[in-house]
């Protein structure tokens, strides 16, 4: 009886937030329509301009023998939980051009007039209080795991990472609790960063709620296009970050097509 009022509960739930329910073939057409909204609007120069030289600079002051070297990659990693809000400007373009608004790479810049700033703000703000947290736990778990080892260089923390009993304990960690940051980002901003984009007059509190509706309505494709940002993500660190150019953008465009399948 229980299980049925939960389940009727949950029901009202989604629907009155306008939840769908989608499946994996909805993932792949939100993909394809991000990719060609990046085709058509090409934006991987800001990305170049912008994002390759900071995460260069990041890994230069790591390689070079300093602190950061230990956490190069919870760095990089951390760029999927502040994603959601670095991809406002591509929501706009998207949105635009399914309207049928003439658009071009500048119409990114046009959320910093839009009505919901504000909100977007203090979403932004709570992300990275995330992405702050989630370094602090990376140094914890390096300091209590290869941390107590001799300093090492790259070469060397990559080879002890994969054959000391230190390094296999600082994977399983380290991998486990980003994977509860990642999906608690995931949770909280799939739906509610391009619903506030898309709807000025929703507060911040009413689009997180439809966001975890979402997550709750389609726990499996939410799980599948978690997958799939993190391994794109990882592919485009490949070599030498370049590639996050481009998937960035396109996981960017197509979140946008994603959240429009998923909320009427």
């Amino acid at each position: 009886m229980a299980d049925a009022w939960t389940n009727d509960r949950l029901a009202a739930d989604v629907a009155e937030a306008g939840i769908r329910r989608i499946g994996t073939a909805d993932l792949q057409i939100a993909l394809r329509q991000g990719w060609d909204d990046f085709r058509t609007i090409p934006t991987q120069l800001v990305f170049l301009c912008v994002l390759y030289p900071l995460v260069g600079l990041v890994a230069a002051r790591a390689f070079s023998g300093g602190d950061l070297l230990p956490l190069l990659w919870p760095l990089v990693a951390g760029l999927s939980l502040v994603g959601p809000v670095a991809a406002v400007g591509l929501y706009e373009i998207s949105r635009r051009r399914e309207a049928g608004e003439e658009v071009s790479w500048l119409t990114a810049f046009a959320v910093l007039r839009h009505p919901n700033l504000p909100q977007i703000a203090m979403l932004g703000i709570l992300l990275m209080a995330i992405f702050v947290a989630w370094v602090a736990v990376a140094q914890m778990i390096w300091n209590a795991t290869l941390g107590q080892l001799p300093p090492m260089s790259f070469s060397e923390m990559v080879h002890a990472a994969f054959t000391t009993p230190q390094g296999q304990r600082l994977l399983l960690f380290g991998n486990g609790v980003g994977f509860v940051f990642a999906l608690l980002v995931l949770v909280l901003t799939v739906v509610s960063v391009p619903m506030l984009i898309d709807r000025p007059r929703v507060g911040i509190g009413s689009a997180i709620n439809a966001s975890v509706q979402a997550c709750i309505a389609n726990p499996g494709p939410m799980a599948i296009w978690g997958v799939i940002v993190a391994v794109l993500l990882l592919l485009g660190s490949i070599p030498a970050f370049i590639g996050l150019a481009v998937v960035m953008p396109v996981l960017g465009h197509a979140t946008w097509h994603l959240y429009k399948r998923v909320v009427t």
